[in-house]
């Protein structure tokens, strides 16, 4: 169990919080979705509420190390402040002289944000020496950017090293929901694995198969499996150097009473386009020029089946290529299905996340987390470093 930030007294107090508000923004900088600002609010409130003096920090997108104007922070620190409706002071570098004398003048409850981190080199090279110029500026340091915890940054791991530090809440929230899956779910436990690379799951099925009694695979990665057990996928993605690893899956899975679910009916085409014409097949029966694109009514009735009857669902990846509305059927109707279930639900992946809220049935999922990559890490087994890093109660 890891320091979580009512565990530290923070009144009066300098604290730094490392946030994710690497948000999609349009090419005018609009927020397009404020999602992580609004999940981020209960911390910063508590912090407000507790009289300390709050330093934002974030990154936003992949500046390089270089000043680029459309990764600025800036409009983010505008909707925050209207969020909190508070004054939120900007400051633009951090490095300058007189930063310190801004940080010092700052009274219990004060909030200030830094530009994004990005914008120095030191940040992604975990740079000891750029992680002391920050730590400098606090008192105190509170990690709660879930979706960066997988890498050994500056902001998320070598500061930590500096400073008394915890958790937020958003980080908490997040482990103790893989904690409901993954170290003593409901039964029975439904995971469903999709997308299209079947290198990041085949590690996710072989560290839940203790734990889970049915795996639903479907998406890009399902025709390695189909193909495994000798079905033709005619010109669907296929992960050749994976074959035989899906092969002792499969076994493996038998072996311990985990079922394995396939598709039974694919929607394919003969080109990877948004507009092609599509033809039906019955999974591990597709002509060669065509490609699976979705997943059939048939698996569509088969896969709801099994999941009304669930009492947890893990869900990762969609089960067609729902970049291609024409291809999103599949991924909608789980959603829709999962959405109606009594099962305690958590989803991760972009596309999974993107159809419950093309839906607006967030609400209606018990957690949908803010880390694709982190998720990935701890449903694999791994370890993640910004949290790891972080003081143990």
């Amino acid at each position: 169990m890891k320091v979580t930030v009512r565990d530290l007294d923070v009144k009066n107090k300098t604290v730094l919080l490392r946030v994710d508000f690497n948000l999609p923004m349009d090419d005018y900088q609009n927020i397009i979705d404020d999602k992580r600002v609004i999940l981020e609010l209960p911390t910063i409130k508590y912090l407000i509420e507790n009289d300390a003096k709050i330093i934002i920090c974030s990154h936003l997108g992949r500046p390089e190390g270089k000043r680029v104007e459309k990764y600025s922070l800036r409009p983010v620190c505008k909707h925050l402040s209207n969020l909190l409706n508070k004054e939120i002071q900007f400051i633009d570098d951090f490095t300058k002289k007189g930063v310190k004398q801004i940080v010092s003048n700052m009274k219990p409850g004060d909030v200030v944000m830094l530009e994004n981190l990005r914008f120095y080199k030191g940040e992604e090279e975990n740079d000891e020496n750029f992680a002391k110029k920050l730590a400098s500026l606090a008192d105190i340091f509170v990690q709660d950017a879930f979706a960066c915890t997988h890498r050994k940054h500056a902001s998320t791991y070598a500061i930590a090293k500096l400073l008394p530090n915890a958790i937020g809440f958003l980080i908490q929230n997040e482990l103790e929901a893989f904690d409901k899956i993954l170290v003593n779910p409901e039964k029975p436990f439904v995971a469903v694995l999709g997308g299209a690379k079947v290198k990041d799951k085949l590690p996710i099925i072989e560290n839940i198969l203790d734990k889970v009694d049915t795996i639903i695979i479907a998406g890009g990665m399902s025709y390695t499996f189909i193909k495994a057990l000798d079905g033709e996928v005619g010109n669907s993605i296929v992960d050749e150097s994976k074959i035989d690893y899906c092969k002792k899956v499969l076994n493996l899975a038998k072996q311990k009473g985990v079922k394995i679910e396939l598709p039974c009916d694919n929607i394919a085409t003969k080109e990877f386009s948004p507009n092609a014409k599509i033809k039906k097949f019955n999974s591990g029966f597709l002509d060669k020029e065509y490609q699976g694109m979705d997943i059939g009514k048939k698996s569509i009735k088969k896969f709801c089946k099994i999941l009304q009857s669930a009492k947890t669902i893990l869900w990762n990846g969609p089960v067609g290529v729902y970049e291609f509305k024409k291809f999103r059927k599949g991924t909608i109707a789980l959603a829709k299905c999962i959405a109606k279930s009594n099962a305690y639900s958590i989803i991760g992946g972009g596309d999974s996340v993107a159809s419950v809220k093309d839906l607006h049935i967030e609400h209606k999922i018990s957690h949908i987390s803010t880390g694709g990559g982190a998720s990935l890490e701890l449903l694999q087994g791994k370890g993640l470093p910004g949290i790891e890093i972080i003081n143990d109660k």
